[in-house]
């Protein structure tokens, strides 16, 4: 079988702070380097890795270094990692949104991207206009897209719609029907960036079906970057992990997420500071300054108790206000919540500190985030004037118990049954 992409000695290299390709001291030294005395280029021997969570030194920063890889026709590959991994500069190389620093890239056949909200779609014609748009920029002729335009429409579900300017679109329409064109125009190679995320779950399940037709039944190679761990095991069978530009892992989709997620869970730190007194939002109510685990570390046995501590500041008094939980596996789905019947007060400019503590959580072993709100309603219903941290913590539930019988997806099919036990205690400071 012969390969649809390669990738060899990919590297591309930004210029911080910069939208130009450097200075003209810089543009001349090149020059003189490179068409003078024809030797390699200087700027491409600097620069740092791509680590996004620290300052550097250089003011050149790979996105990508030496990616070598191919994908094989036919094949469905995950592409994942940390926001700042280089996941889509690596699919706006393959699209030619940008060309690379250095290497080559050989792609065989028709190539249609979506990399983000609105691709290649002009506000001002039309969802008809933009569909043999974006058909004739794929190489498709009139009567091709002609003979597709009613499966993409049914696709879009935007039917209603298909004559108004895209410029009226929500970003869940212009989504569905950016998928719906790429999907249908008979691409070789369908590359789906993070888009999906903003449609609706009825459309998600229908484009993770269609991607599965496509590359099962009809032999497309499909590229898919997302953060959701569970639609890349669903559709994938190859999975890449990139970190800091670099791939740091190749191989099965199940292996490949197991080493994402381990990496991240190992990443993870035991205390998040979220707002500065000094830069509270006085549209809030209250809000979280900071969060932490108690015992500093975020390991814990399924039977051991798991202790948050919160500071929280108020901006006017609230009577019988209440921290909320809700618990996610890795892959984003929610397995738990707790909405508490104890409540505490907080006056107006107090600045109070909140033990809360999550009973026999009973957790199968592996690794989970955890979201808070706090209001005087649940999760689901606290006020837009109250705080939402959503998936600030992860932890790890490493030891096993006899309760570790029960699995992850046994604890998702009860999903909105179960509430974990839990106590808050307000710290007097």
């Amino acid at each position: 079988m012969s390969s649809a992409i390669e990738f060899e000695n990919i590297s591309k290299q930004y210029r911080l702070g910069l939208v130009s390709t450097g200075t003209l001291s810089h543009d001349l030294n090149r020059f003189w380097q490179t068409k003078v005395l024809r030797r390699e280029d200087p700027y491409l021997k600097v620069g740092e890795v791509n680590d996004r969570a620290h300052k550097g030194d250089s003011e050149y920063v790979w996105a990508l270094k030496d990616i070598n890889f191919k994908v094989e026709q036919g094949d469905v590959v995950g592409i994942i990692g940390r926001n700042g991994a280089g996941k889509s500069t690596l699919l706006k190389l393959l699209s030619r949104v940008t060309a690379p620093t250095t290497g080559t890239i050989r792609a065989r056949g028709r190539i249609a991207s979506l990399l983000e909200v609105g691709t290649g779609f002009h506000p001002e014609m039309t969802g008809r206009e933009n569909i043999y748009m974006n058909g004739a920029i794929m190489g498709m002729s009139r009567a091709e897209i002609t003979r597709k335009l009613d499966e993409i429409v049914d696709f879009s579900g935007c039917e209603r719609y298909l004559d108004t300017p895209v410029k009226r679109y929500s970003s869940g329409m212009t989504v569905r029907l950016g998928f719906a064109i790429a999907a249908h125009l008979e691409p070789e190679i369908l590359v789906v960036d993070e888009v999906l995320a903003v449609g609706d779950a009825e459309f998600q399940k229908k484009a993770i079906g269609k991607m599965q037709d496509v590359s099962r039944g009809e032999g497309r190679t499909v590229l898919f970057v997302s953060h959701n761990m569970g639609a890349v095991k669903n559709l994938c069978k190859r999975g890449i992990v990139l970190n800091q530009g670099q791939v740091a892992f190749d191989g099965g989709v199940e292996d490949a997420v197991d080493y994402y997620v381990n990496s991240k869970s190992e990443n993870n730190v035991c205390e998040k500071q979220i707002c500065d007194i000094n830069h509270i939002n006085p549209a809030k109510e209250v809000q979280f300054l900071s969060v932490k685990f108690e015992k500093n570390c975020n390991e814990f046995a399924t039977d051991e108790e798991i202790v948050f501590i919160f500071s929280v500041y108020a901006n006017k008094t609230i009577e019988n206000c209440r921290i909320n939980l809700t618990i996610f596996s890795i892959d984003g789905t929610p397995i738990g919540s707790i909405s508490n019947t104890e409540t505490f007060s907080i006056q107006k400019k107090e600045n109070r500190k909140i033990r809360l503590i999550l009973q026999n959580s009973r957790l199968a072993m592996g690794n989970y985030e955890v979201s808070f709100s706090i209001g005087t309603g649940n999760y689901q219903t606290c006020q837009t004037d109250f705080d939402i941290i959503s998936k600030i913590l992860s932890f790890k539930i490493t030891k096993p118990t006899l309760c570790d019988s029960i699995s992850v997806s046994q604890w998702n099919s009860v999903w909105g049954k179960i509430m974990f036990n839990s106590k808050t205690e307000v710290i007097e400071q």
